[in-house]
């Protein structure tokens, strides 16, 4: 009965990761098309990436706070 019913889970949330991984790429299209950065975590913790390829750690800095890192 748990077999079923796991496998019955993965074919009705399936749509699920396609979603998450479709969201991901509009962002980083957002963040080349606005010139700034995209923020996620890894096994490392949070992280910010730029358009440009460049990965910085991301230590919480909030919106009006400036930024030494210009994305070109």
């Amino acid at each position: 009965m748990l077999e079923q019913n796991d496998r019955s889970n993965k074919t009705k949330y399936g749509w699920v990761n396609q979603w998450a991984k479709m969201t991901g790429e509009r962002a980083k299209i957002d963040a080349k098309v606005n010139n700034t950065y995209i923020v996620y975590t890894t096994k490392d913790g949070l992280v910010k990436e730029y358009p440009n390829g460049e990965i910085f750690p991301y230590n919480g800095e909030g919106l009006g706070k400036s930024n030494n890192h210009s994305v070109k």
